[in-house]
């Protein structure tokens, strides 16, 4: 077994993202994802095959971008907003992520539709500085 520090699963977990979800590079999230992945989103299908199935079925316009991100051990925790997916609002996310051999092997997820301004009863925005346009 492979043994990663908190800041390789961090670059790592950036790196899927951005692959996955960008650049809709399957083959190349192949490598980043375990064969054995656990999803326990409640919106979407087991393993990684319901994981990139989700994806191909996100309209062209999706897009992550990542605000933060925390790691201890074998876990990290990213803050993100989810774009262009075809809802109303962006998501706004805390993925929690399990790192197995240098992989992602295992998925928790917190989904938030983002509020504007005139919605966020403490007037400060859920990711970055700004409120969506």
């Amino acid at each position: 077994m492979a043994k990663t520090t908190p800041e390789q699963n961090k670059a790592v977990a950036l790196e899927a993202f951005d692959t996955l979800f960008n650049k809709r590079d399957y083959a190349a999230a192949e490598r980043l994802w375990s064969d054995h992945y656990i999803q326990h989103s409640a919106h979407i299908a087991p393993g990684r095959d319901g994981l990139f199935n989700l994806v191909r079925a996100l309209p062209d316009t999706a897009r992550y971008e990542n605000h933060l991100m925390v790691a201890e051990g074998d876990y990290v925790i990213a803050h993100g907003r989810f774009s262009g997916i075809g809802r109303p609002a962006a998501w706004i996310a805390a993925d929690v992520i399990r790192f197995e051999d240098g992989k992602l092997a295992e998925h928790w997820d917190v989904l938030q539709d983002e509020a504007t301004q005139a919605e966020s009863a403490s007037g400060l925005p859920m990711f970055g500085e700004r409120f969506p346009a």
